[in-house]
Parts: structure tokens; C-alpha cells; sequence
């Protein structure tokens, strides 16, 4: 696979990301690809490439938000590889499927490693195939790939810090939710030069959990809780509330990737437990969600990561933490 771009990067997107297709082709480098949809009357869509990618480096942006989205993005890529396209990185913000990256009872469906094998299916462009994913729940997702496609887990460790200074000023604890966060947020500390905090629990049934033990002196501080992913938000205020009842002053939530299903955020602002939540864009329900005068969802935009990342050449520059 070579890493020359042969012109400016062809940049294609899902419906639901052409927010990120905007603002990446807003950059030098990028280029907006074209296309053409329609939706027949029994519901069957239809879509063209309009845009000539024969002998280019074509970027396809999108999210397994559900299984639309990931049959639209499988669509799209064989349609691209069809007509000619020399290297396609998918770029998935979002990787879903997240809650089933492994098997617990005999029988269970790995939908991470089912999706993951579906894109790894995708025709072979002439000079090869790579996915990009940002701040995955699970490192070994990326084993789940195979062929000729080359999985790059891009980190997005600069904005998190970024939002975590913003939010936390001089003096805070930096918490996760639970002990499988903690080498992360341990790492994430490290580099901010503070104290990390840590709490324990236990699953009740179902998606309810028990604080049973807390790691950190946060008396009269203030505590940032950082998770890669916020959902519904339960372990979020389980954390929450724990440390505020060992004496925590205020409580903020910085994550990766704000997905904020099903009235989650009205409910994590309805609790009175955080001033704030801040979240990258890697998720389309975060941007729907944002409204410029609300001080309690602050969501910031992952394209610069992109874009450093897909101008350099993932492959010739790894990304690493």
C-alpha cells in the first residue's frame, strides 16, 4: 500500500455524519465527495457515486450508530472500491456494538466481531483497505478484523485532556467510573500532574450497579470523571454520588464518546449530581443533543484528530497513546 496521496483526499460520508464530511472538507487536504440518494416507495434506498474516485485516496465517514448505518457504510465502500478508488479508510468515529465485543453464556452473539468481519468483507481497493477507530471500549476490537483490511486505533487522548483542563482548572481529582477504566484515567492523570481517584462496584441485574468501594481523598475538591463512552449514564452517577458523599465539592463528566440514548442526558442533568458533561462529536447524537447556550453538554470536534491523522498517513505514522 503506498501513502502518497494521489490529490487532495476524496472525503464521502453517512447521512448522519455529513456534519463531519462538512467541516473535514472545510480543511486543505479534503476534498467533498458527491452523491446521489433517493428513497423508492417500499423503502429501498437508493444511492450513486457521482464523484470520480478512479486512481484516488477516498475517505468514507460514518458510525455503526445501528444497522442501517452499517449496512449504509458497507454499501458505500463496495460502491467506492467498484469504481476504481485507490486506498479506502474507513473512518468510524463511532464503532458500536460495544456491549457484545465478547461473549459471557454459552451461545451469545459477539456482534463487535460479526460487524467487524462484515467490513472486513468490503472488495479490496488497488492499493488496499484500512479502518480508522477512535477510543475503542475494548483494545482487542481490532483483532476482530481480518484480510486485507488494516484496522488503526487512533486515540483520542490531546482533546480529552484538553476538555479535562477546561473543565477542572488547577486543582481536581481525575475519577473513572469503575476499576476498568483505571489505567486509562490513571495515564490521563499522570500527564495532567493530579491525583486520580478510582471507585468499585458490583452489577445488581441488568444495567444497575453498586458503588461497594472508593480509592481517592476528594474532600473539598473538585472530581472529573472521565469514562470513554457515556450511555445511560448509570455508572456515571453511581460514581457521581459517591463522591460526593466523601465530601466532593462539585462533579463533572468528560468522555469520549457521548451517545446519550433514549433521554439519558435530560437525566443525568435532572439528577443535580453533575454541572457538566463535555463529549466529543465522534457521535451524531451528541450533535443533535448540543444547543449553544447550554452550559451543561459541551461538545467539542473530533475532526482535527482526523484529519492530522488521515494527511500524515495512518499507516506510515501510527498513532499510539
Amino acid at each position: 500500500m503506498t501513502d502518497t496521496p494521489r490529490g487532495p483526499l476524496i472525503v464521502f460520508a453517512t447521512e448522519r455524519y455529513a456534519y463531519m464530511q462538512d467541516a473535514l472538507c472545510a480543511l486543505p487536504g479534503f476534498e467533498r465527495g458527491e452523491l446521489e440518494r433517493k428513497l423508492f416507495p417500499d423503502g429501498e434506498k437508493y444511492r450513486r457515486i457521482l464523484t470520480d474516485v478512479n486512481e484516488r485516496d477516498v475517505v468514507l465517514l460514518g458510525g455503526t450508530v445501528d444497522d442501517d448505518a452499517t449496512l449504509e457504510i458497507y454499501d458505500l465502500a463496495c460502491a467506492l472500491v467498484h469504481r476504481g478508488a485507490h486506498i479506502l479508510t474507513l473512518t468510524l468515529p463511532w464503532f458500536g456494538y460495544q456491549t457484545m465485543e465478547r461473549a459471557v453464556k454459552p451461545g451469545e452473539v459477539v456482534t463487535a466481531k460479526t460487524r467487524a468481519r462484515l467490513l472486513s468483507s468490503i472488495p479490496i481497493a488497488g492499493s488496499g483497505n484500512r479502518v480508522l477507530l477512535v477510543d475503542l471500549h475494548s483494545e482487542g476490537i481490532t483483532q476482530y478484523f481480518s484480510g486485507s483490511i488494516r484496522p488503526v486505533h487512533l486515540y483520542a487522548k490531546r482533546i480529552t485532556l484538553d476538555l479535562i483542563r477546561e473543565l477542572g482548572g488547577d486543582d481536581f481529582v481525575l475519577a473513572s467510573t469503575d476499576a476498568g477504566r483505571a489505567k486509562w484515567v490513571e495515564s490521563l492523570a499522570n500527564d495532567l500532574g493530579v491525583q486520580a481517584g478510582f471507585v468499585f462496584k458490583r452489577r445488581m441485574a441488568g444495567d444497575r450497579t453498586e458503588v461497594t468501594a472508593l480509592a481517592a481523598d476528594v474532600e473539598g475538591k473538585t472530581v472529573i470523571i472521565y469514562d470513554d463512552m457515556i450511555r445511560t449514564g448509570g455508572s456515571l452517577l453511581g460514581a457521581a454520588r459517591a463522591f460526593l458523599d466523601s465530601g466532593a465539592t462539585e462533579i463533572a463528566a468528560v468522555t469520549t464518546h457521548g451517545v446519550f440514548p433514549n433521554g439519558a442526558l435530560e437525566r443525568l442533568r435532572a439528577s443535580g449530581l453533575l454541572t457538566c458533561v463535555a463529549c466529543t462529536d465522534t457521535h451524531p447524537r451528541a450533535r443533535e443533543l448540543a444547543a449553544e447556550d447550554d452550559p451543561f453538554l459541551h461538545v467539542a470536534p473530533i475532526t482535527p484528530l482526523l484529519a492530522e491523522a488521515l494527511l500524515a498517513g495512518v499507516r506510515r505514522h501510527p498513532i499510539t497513546r
